[in-house]
């Protein structure tokens, strides 16, 4: 009896032994989940270091897994038409022009002629800067107003001696063809002129110097006026002529039909004018003018800023003149 209960205590433990084993290795080598653990005495567990350890059952045989790196193969005609399709794209990129130059003031459809005609034109040689500039201060100071205008050799001088006098005249030549002799607008002294000797016709010599310096003050008045802008050249240098000679002779008919058919203006078209120059002249308007006042209250100017002047002009004297 006692060997029987000692073979029947062996198989238990046996038993026990497996059923541990068991509960910690499964067949697919994981690790049994908290829910199936139990605590183990010591003593119970299987000699298995080598199976717990590495976690794979080792009855099971290893499955080895080869991993290959798989390679994309690109065929040559199609690396070829990507290469071609990439360079189309960039070349189309490089001329296509920017969004921001969509807007139709940029000019878009003529800027490549813009800048290749700037490109062009900003190769001049330079070496004859110099020269164009001091040929084009010669033609500006001796074809205008100046009392003594500069000789070629002072130009020469100021360039060290750079240019002769030839180049320099050949360059103003050069300068005034290309502007075909247009070098700027007639004036109001370019009239006056002109209309203070078809007034003096009929004078005996010498002219009258008091109707030539005042007709030179007036028109400077106008000059400075805003108001006498709108109005041609020509038109004010005749409402002056008009004007000058009512201040020297107020009861005679300032115009006459010689000044009509020279100056083109009738006194209705100068009415306007004359009336916005009179009030300049009798400080009406524009009293801050005071450079050309005294200017013209000099005795050798005959003092014509002082000449007294009736404060209105007759209106019959703004009809048409009869034949």
């Amino acid at each position: 009896m006692a060997e029987q209960h000692q073979s029947v205590r062996v198989t238990r433990s046996a038993k026990k032994r497996s059923a541990a084993a068991a509960s910690l290795v499964h067949d697919d080598g994981d690790r049994p989940s908290s829910k199936n653990k139990r605590r183990v005495v010591l003593g119970e567990l299987p000699n298995l270091s080598n199976v717990v350890s590495s976690g794979v059952d080792p009855k099971k045989p290893k499955r080895v897994t080869k991993t290959k790196k798989l390679q994309k193969v690109v065929p040559a005609t199609a690396s070829t038409t990507t290469t071609e399709a990439t360079g189309d794209e960039h070349s189309e990129s490089l001329n296509r022009e920017p969004a921001a130059l969509d807007d139709p003031q940029m000019c878009v459809p003529y800027v490549s002629d813009i800048y290749a005609y700037l490109q062009e034109i900003e190769t001049l040689d330079r070496q004859s800067l110099q020269l164009l500039g001091v040929s084009s201060m010669l033609i500006a100071s001796r074809k205008y107003e100046e009392i003594g205008p500069p000789h070629v050799e002072d130009f020469c001088y100021i360039t060290d001696n750079t240019y002769t006098m030839e180049e320099v005249v050949k360059m103003e030549s050069e300068v005034l063809k290309s502007l075909k002799f247009e070098l700027g607008n007639p004036t109001i002294k370019t009239f006056v002129r002109r209309f203070i000797n078809v007034a003096q016709e009929s004078n005996k010599p010498p002219p009258n110097l008091h109707l030539e310096f005042l007709s030179y003050y007036l028109a400077e008045l106008s000059l400075l006026d805003y108001h006498c802008v709108k109005f041609l050249p020509s038109l004010v240098a005749a409402s002056v002529i008009f004007l000058a000679r009512f201040i020297v002779k107020p009861k005679v008919f300032p115009w006459t039909l010689t000044l009509q058919n020279h100056s083109r203006y009738t006194p209705p078209d100068l009415k306007q004018c004359v009336l916005i120059i009179h009030d300049l002249y009798l400080s009406r308007r524009g009293e801050s003018y005071q450079a050309s006042r005294r200017k013209y209250k000099q005795h050798k100017f005959k003092s014509v800023a002082i000449m007294p002047s009736p404060p209105e002009i007759p209106t019959h004297y703004f009809g048409d003149i009869r034949q």
